[in-house]
């Protein structure tokens, strides 16, 4: 349900909320091979491909060889920063709205849980 939310919310710039991680990462991360980029967001390598060719497609992000014949990396685009750039607006009012109506320190409490079950999965061996 979130993620519709998010969705609807960034729909005006032509972007989803998992392209939006996506580019954000790949924008902090310039030119860091996408393995690295697929562990920060927690995604498999196949996900996070699947996730960028329509992005390569729009001209968004460009593909480039990585640091050994094996890897790749990306770049975002000056369309990309564009598209990134009006969907960051619209992302940051839906998240302000969100954590208004749900109360800063229920958000911050649900964050914190969310990152110990995390923590909790990867002491399991999960992935």
């Amino acid at each position: 349900m979130l993620g519709r939310v998010y969705d609807s919310a960034l729909a005006p710039s032509g972007i989803n909320v998992t392209q939006f991680a996506v580019m954000k990462c790949i924008s902090r991360r310039h030119g860091e091979p996408l393995a690295r980029i697929a562990e920060e967001l927690e995604m498999d390598r196949t996900s996070l491909y699947r996730a960028i060719a329509p992005m390569v497609r729009d001209g968004w992000i460009t593909l480039a060889p990585g640091t050994d014949s094996r890897s790749r990396s990306a770049v975002v685009t000056r369309k990309g920063l564009r598209v990134l750039a009006k969907a960051a607006t619209q992302w940051e009012q839906i998240q302000n709205h969100l954590i208004g109506t749900f109360g800063k320190s229920d958000w911050s409490a649900m964050v914190k849980a969310l990152h110990r079950l995390g923590e909790c999965a990867e002491s399991a061996g999960v992935r």
